[in-house]
């Protein structure tokens, strides 16, 4: 198959999760997750981001051969840019967090539906990047080594996907629990999940394009990903519950992921 079209079946794979998981709105009688349920969402999603950042981001920008610079100075200031880069979207852009506090430029003019659909949006964007920007570096080395070029972009979209699906439900079921409309959590979960294939798009042209970028690009979204798994995802994921429902659900996330990449990437 061309490998343009893999991509793009990769890519879609993330959003359609997406709207997967936000269809689990028209099922669910409750309003909201309960607070095991959402723990262990979370947890689940922070170690399948954990493991993508490790495996399929940071350890092939560091075998990315670089002649001006060690490879490691190149994936720790790209690590340090791209989390930088989250960090100016969330101090810009207003939005709450799973923990109702609410973050960026202080405005009445949004409401508070609208602004947990821009957390989720925020999030999405260095997961959309990642998948994209391994795309990118999987079609500009193509030629070299076809057989195994794509899969490992391939097993990053999996994985994200899968954590994509109770993110859509999350989300969905939020927006239910504010406005009391199954139709109207199902659209802004699905609409929540637009960014990814957006921002995959621009990091698969600038990695296919720049071949220089390639060890830059893949640790900045490695980057990107660290700062969302740090700020937001890890304190949720640990709850109220006294529990380590979310704990155990990020080593298994981290080991499904791991395993994906490793063993077929």
């Amino acid at each position: 198959m061309d490998p343009i079209v893999l991509s793009i079946i990769g890519i879609s794979i993330i959003f359609l999760c997406t709207a997967l998981g936000s269809a689990f709105v028209f099922f669910f009688r409750k309003k909201e997750i309960s607070p095991k349920i959402n723990e262990i969402f979370i947890g689940f999603a922070s170690g399948i981001m954990l493991s993508a950042s490790v495996f399929s981001l940071i350890l092939p920008a560091i075998n990315e051969p670089v002649s001006y610079m060690p490879s490691f100075a190149v994936v720790a200031i790209a690590i340090f840019l791209g989390a930088g880069f989250i960090w100016l979207i969330d101090r810009l852009v207003p939005h709450l967090h799973h923990s109702n506090e609410e973050e960026g430029i202080k405005t009445d003019r949004i409401n508070r539906t609208s602004k947990m659909f821009l957390a989720v949006t925020i999030h999405n964007i260095p997961e959309g990047l990642s998948v994209g920007i391994t795309y990118g570096v999987a079609l500009a080395t193509w030629n070299a080594d076809p057989s195994r070029a794509l899969v490992g972009a391939l097993m990053l979209a999996i994985g994200i996907g899968i954590q994509n699906v109770p993110e859509g439900a999350a989300v969905a079921l939020m927006v239910k629990g504010e406005t009391g409309s199954s139709l109207r959590g199902f659209v802004f979960g699905v609409l929540s999940g637009v960014v990814e294939p957006i921002a995959a798009v621009i990091g698969l042209f600038l990695a296919m394009q720049i071949q220089v970028i390639m060890p830059w690009a893949l640790a900045f979204a490695a980057g990107c990903m660290l700062y969302v798994i740090a700020e937001e995802m890890i304190p949720d994921m640990k709850g109220v519950s006294g529990h380590h429902h979310g704990l155990w659900a990020f080593i298994v996330g981290f080991i499904v992921m791991m395993i994906l990449d490793i063993s077929l990437g």
